[in-house]
């Protein structure tokens, strides 16, 4: 398994693995088929991403296909430019495999080397798979947004969670 930085040749790649997560996600913020991904949009985000110092896009790789993907969003005021939100992203039959674990130590990796000092996400409280990996990788629930979600006509809460690293 390769985890690496996404390059621009990506971006069709990184299109249809988007559309794959989210079609197969319970807990992801798009439903199925409510994004359209274009290679050209892609392209621009992964542009939009370079040009950035604290943000990333990285990726898991298996034999030459993209299984995952971990976004990392810097905060873009002089106060919150030393965190990043995260987005993460697995093919469906690579879950359980370690694949986040290693996604999430490569972010730590470069997040040492760009000045990011807070890592943070949210998740479904309900998502025991996504949980159990953020906590196994040292994040804290910091809170909890009520009725954050509405899936399948049901009102669901999300945990916000945080990871502090080494100044």
């Amino acid at each position: 398994m390769l985890i690496r930085e996404i390059q621009a040749t990506d971006a069709k790649g990184l299109s249809v693995l988007l559309k794959q997560v989210e079609d197969s996600s319970d807990y992801m913020l798009w439903e199925p088929e409510e994004r359209i991904f274009t290679p050209e949009n892609q392209f621009k985000m992964i542009d939009s991403v370079h040009e950035k110092e604290n943000s990333t896009i990285l990726l898991a790789e298996n034999r030459g296909e993209l299984v995952g993907y971990l976004l990392a969003f810097g905060g873009n005021a002089k106060r919150n430019n030393h965190s990043a939100y995260i987005v993460i992203g697995i093919l469906s039959e690579y879950r359980g495999r370690g694949i986040g674990a290693g996604l999430f130590r490569k972010l730590e990796e470069w997040a040492a080397e760009h000045n990011i000092h807070r890592l943070e996400l949210t998740t479904v409280t309900k998502n025991e798979a996504g949980l159990s990996l953020y906590k196994k990788m040292g994040f804290e629930i910091e809170g909890t947004k009520r009725h954050s979600l509405l899936i399948d006509g049901q009102w669901l809460d999300e945990y916000y969670m945080a990871k502090l690293l080494s100044s």
